[in-house]
């Protein structure tokens, strides 16, 4: 009687303790990011989550972490090419480590307004880029996450190349970025996002560059007053996550991703360009001097240079680019 019992109450404990059957088929995804929760992209990042709880009934749970929490970018990168569950807001300058030809979608310049952008991801040159990464170990969920013109946020006007000469700037660890600020006359300081508050406060850098609602939402207002407008990139984000994590899901799993993820984007462009028009006086408020009479023609002329500095690209790349965007 007492084996029993014994069995009768340790089959109820587990039975008590098992997850409902709904969580047993639960997909579980991290979302990192580098930026703070006050930024357009937390935002994205946060509605995309939602809309893929609801659209799955709870199925599929993603859980945004921001701030560099998981590690750098780069460390994102190497844990989805280690085959980690973890989706990873990217430039277009680090899946060019793997897919060259990636690159030019930060080029300097490139565009006249961001909405061109909208004629490269339609274009079947597009879709080549995508199926390379996806033979490199990445799938890119969406590449639409307008992240918006970067600024130099420093503590002196920055009107020309003059100007420019000798600067120290922070810039990522891309090729891109690089050899764009080096065509500018800068030295340019490869730094991690989340140490550029500090570099700036130390003087270890004279500037930083970024979009306007990121330099803000960082509060580098706090260290330096004075920002250029030189919108030297029109930056767009893309979302990424290992290729062989995503051929295992059921195929509306993987539908609903791509979806979303792009549903998202435009999400984010909205929030970004609305953010963009606010933001100044935000900036003003806090004694930020907006300087909006750089010479943009001389910068763009400075940096025409860099497009021939990438020998691993598809030979004809940016002729081809500029075709698709009719210029």
């Amino acid at each position: 009687m007492k084996t029993r019992l014994a069995a009768f109450l340790a089959f109820t404990i587990c039975a008590l303790a098992a997850p409902p059957a709904i969580a047993q088929d639960t997909i579980n995804l991290r979302f990192a990011h580098s930026l703070s929760t006050n930024e357009p992209f937390h935002q994205a990042a946060e509605y995309f989550a939602k809309n893929m709880q609801e659209r799955t009934k709870g199925r599929v749970q993603i859980k945004v972490y921001p701030g560099e929490q998981l590690g750098s970018l780069k460390d994102t990168m190497d844990m989805i090419r280690q085959g980690s569950n973890v989706m990873v807001s990217t430039d277009s300058g680090y899946l060019a480590d793997f897919v060259p030809d990636f690159g030019i979608l930060n080029g300097p310049y490139l565009l006249k307004e961001p909405a061109e952008f909208k004629k490269l991801l339609a274009s079947d040159w597009y879709k080549e880029l995508v199926a390379k990464a996806h033979t490199a170990g990445f799938q890119v969920l969406a590449f639409n996450w307008y992240f918006g013109a970067r600024q130099i946020i420093a503590d002196r006007p920055l009107r020309n190349l003059n100007d420019l000469k000798g600067l120290s700037i922070r810039v990522p660890p891309v090729p891109m970025f690089i050899e764009t600020f080096k065509a500018l006359g800068t030295r340019g300081i490869t730094l991690n996002f989340s140490e550029v508050y500090t570099a700036l406060q130390q003087k270890v850098v004279d500037a930083a560059e970024a979009p306007l609602p990121t330099l803000y939402g960082v509060k580098l207002y706090e260290t330096s007053k004075v920002i250029s407008m030189t919108s030297h990139f029109t930056a767009f984000l893309g979302v990424s996550m290992n290729a062989s994590v995503f051929d295992k899901l059921p195929p509306d799993v993987k539908a609903a991703l791509l979806e979303e993820a792009n549903k998202a984007g435009e999400y984010m462009a909205k929030l970004t360009q609305e953010r963009e028009r606010n933001v100044v006086k935000d900036f003003e408020a806090k004694g930020v001097k907006i300087v909006n009479d750089v010479d943009i023609p001389q910068l763009q002329k400075a940096t025409a240079v860099v497009y021939t500095q990438f020998p691993k690209w598809t030979p004809g790349l940016y002729d081809r680019v500029r075709k698709i965007l009719g210029q």
